[in-house]
């Protein structure tokens, strides 16, 4: 046994402990300069999914039924387009969710990001891509008969969104009915929906 060595418990020369303190200092620095994970509203940086993110809300992704078989069952459909690294999109994220909120059982809501659906145009109106204008956010309302009743681009306020719906489902107009409250459920998406 005494004739074994090993290269590991043998004392280190004076250059090997300078290359290890060099190569310690250098990770260490290294490490420092790693910038932090900052998610901004303000910004077109991607920051991950913008409804999780910024709306509170991953339940809107991946969407439940596509557009051709909710038309196909004659369901009320609200298509949003948008993309993760908009600052538009990540504002009016909360928006959509807020559609899910109030007419998330009724209505089928499709949310489809445009860099996902190939670029070029269709002739059939059950394939998203016949909508889609070239902008984001862009939202298109159906009713159960498949006729678009909204199809704008920007962000389009919750109470015009909700004025198609309430022709859909024959409710009372906004200024006759009661007026629903919100529960809040995100600290974020709260401040936003002010």
């Amino acid at each position: 046994m005494n004739g074994l060595k090993f290269p590991f418990l043998q004392k280190k020369t004076h250059w090997q402990q300078l290359i290890s303190k060099a190569l310690v200092l250098l990770a260490c620095l290294l490490i420092i300069n790693i910038p932090p994970a900052v998610a901004g509203i303000k910004d077109d940086n991607y920051d991950g999914n913008i409804f999780v993110v910024y709306a509170g809300n991953g339940s809107l992704i991946p969407p439940r039924q596509t557009l051709a078989q909710s038309l196909k069952e004659h369901k009320p459909i609200f298509l949003a387009f948008y993309v993760d690294d908009s600052q538009d999109c990540k504002e009016y994220a909360i928006t959509i969710s807020r559609v899910q909120e109030f007419y998330g059982k009724v209505v089928e809501i499709i949310p489809l990001s445009v860099d996902t659906i190939p670029s070029e145009k269709t002739d059939d109106p059950t394939d998203p891509r016949y909508y889609y204008s070239g902008g984001v956010p862009q939202v298109v309302v159906f009713d159960q008969s498949g006729k678009v009743l909204l199809n704008k681009q920007g962000q389009v306020a919750f109470e015009e969104i909700d004025d198609r719906f309430r022709e859909v489902f024959d409710l009372l107009p906004r200024t006759e009915s009661v007026q629903l409250k919100r529960r809040s459920f995100n600290e974020f998406s709260s401040e936003l929906s002010k």
